[in-house]
């Protein structure tokens, strides 16, 4: 939903009140327990990129919860979001008009781009989409004073959008990837299908990932181009599926999250004149 104010156009919340609560103590109370109760895990290097599931909170909200928390007191300031397109087919990747971005927790601001042969407006591409809203309160719980670049994905190819976004990485700047995993099978084919993803994900293996089931697989796919090019390592930051969190296992969904990472360099030995 999109209305014109004071400040601009604002994209209103198409899912506040059935992804996530509608209203903003309910919404920080359960991402703030998501974040507290969540997998923590260390790892060598600075966080530069995540991949976290957009399903309903009660579902995927625990798992997306271990990437985010290791935002918090971060200095990144620019959020580049790909999400894959679940109601509107077209080819490239659609950037939002919108000035803001609004969630029960606040508005936030919208990186302004130009048209592109791969970055386009793309009417209604984002009106009901899912996949990057569900990230913004995770985000605005664990980031204070920050811009989003949301982008929903069409048919585009990978590589050529990576080479694109990679001019827009600097030091300041990170990337969230959203999406699930393999859907609709039973828990323990979902856990042989989503172990493979694990795997071939956090290795930043091109060619294998390719093959895993994946919503978002075009926002990995590019991701993964992304981590080459600057040589980030992954990690594999948690992973459960709808049978863990909601108890059916007939047919369930996969959620996986996933870090990667700038390795710290080693410091130089000291030599003595």
């Amino acid at each position: 939903m999109q209305n014109q104010d004071s400040g601009g156009l604002v994209r209103h919340p198409a899912v506040a009140g059935t992804f996530y609560p509608g209203k903003k103590e309910e919404l920080e109370e359960m991402v703030g327990d998501f974040l507290r109760r969540s997998r923590t895990v260390g790892f060598p290097g600075k966080i530069r990129a995540l991949i976290v599931p957009h399903a309903g909170y009660i579902y995927s909200g625990i798992v997306a919860a271990a990437g985010y928390k290791l935002l918090k007191d971060t200095k990144f300031k620019k959020f580049i979001i790909l999400g894959p397109s679940h109601y509107v087919s077209f080819k490239g990747v659609a950037f939002s008009t919108d000035d803001h971005w609004s969630t029960p927790l606040g508005d936030i601001p919208v990186m302004k781009l130009q048209e592109t042969d791969i970055l386009k407006h793309v009417e209604g591409a984002h009106f009901q989409e899912h996949a990057i809203e569900t990230q913004l309160p995770f985000l605005q719980m664990a980031v204070k004073d920050f811009r989003i670049m949301p982008l929903v994905l069409g048919n585009v190819s990978p590589e050529k959008l990576a080479n694109e976004l990679i001019g827009f990485m600097h030091d300041d700047t990170f990337i969230i990837v959203s999406s699930d995993l393999s859907h609709y099978h039973t828990y323990t084919e979902a856990m042989k299908k989503d172990l493979v993803a694990n795997e071939r994900i956090q290795s930043v293996d091109l060619e294998g990932t390719k093959s895993v089931e994946a919503c978002g697989i075009n926002g990995i796919m590019t991701l993964l181009h992304i981590a080459k090019h600057f040589g980030w390592k992954g990690i594999l930051l948690d992973y459960k599926n709808s049978g863990d969190t909601a108890g059916d296992k007939n047919r369930v969904v996969g959620y996986g999250c996933y870090g990667f990472y700038e390795e710290n360099k080693p410091k130089g030995k000291e030599v003595s004149s």
